[in-house]
C-alpha cells in the first residue's frame, strides 16, 4: 500500500510531467491511427515476394539522399517505440511495429517483417486496411525461401 501512496504523491508533485506524457501519448496514438492505414496501403502487394537483392546500392551519396535515409530510419524508430507502447495502451501495436521495421534499414529486416506479417491476425488486419483503400491483398510467402 505504501507504493500506491508514494506513486499518488509523486503524481501530485509532478503533474506537469504526467500531462506532458499524456499529451504525447495521445498525439502518438492519433498519429499512428491515421498514418498506419495510409502506409499499409502503400506497401506493394508483392513486397515480400521480392528478393531485395536487386536494390541499386551504387547510387551517388548526395546530401538529400542521406537526409532521406536518416529521416526514414528515425521515423521507423518512432513507429517501433510507439508500437511497443501501444502493446500496453490501446492501439494497433503490432501493425505499428511492422511499419517501423519496414521503414528502417538493417540486416535481417525482411526476416523480422515476414515473421510479423505471417501472423494471421496481423495479415488479416493489413489486408482489411488494404481492401478499404481498394488495394489488392498483401501476398506473404509461407516459407523464407519464397
Amino acid at each position: 500500500m505504501d507504493v500506491v501512496a508514494a506513486l499518488c504523491e509523486w503524481g501530485r508533485n509532478h503533474s506537469e510531467i504526467l500531462w506532458g506524457v499524456s499529451v504525447v501519448s495521445l498525439i502518438t496514438f492519433i498519429g499512428t491511427v491515421a498514418a498506419v492505414p495510409l502506409l499499409v496501403a502503400r506497401i506493394p502487394d508483392d513486397y515480400f515476394l521480392r528478393s531485395g537483392k536487386g536494390f541499386p546500392r551504387n547510387r551517388p551519396h548526395t546530401p538529400s539522399r542521406l537526409l532521406y535515409f536518416i529521416v526514414k530510419n528515425l521515423a521507423g524508430i518512432v513507429f517501433i517505440i510507439a508500437g511497443f507502447i501501444m502493446l500496453i495502451i490501446p492501439g494497433q501495436g503490432v501493425l505499428t511495429i511492422l511499419i517501423g521495421v519496414m521503414l528502417m534499414n538493417f540486416p535481417g529486416k525482411r526476416r523480422i517483417a515476414l515473421r510479423i506479417a505471417r501472423q494471421p491476425t496481423v495479415l488479416r488486419a493489413v489486408n482489411w486496411m488494404r481492401a478499404r483503400s481498394r488495394r489488392p491483398p498483401l501476398v506473404v510467402p509461407q516459407s523464407d525461401d519464397g
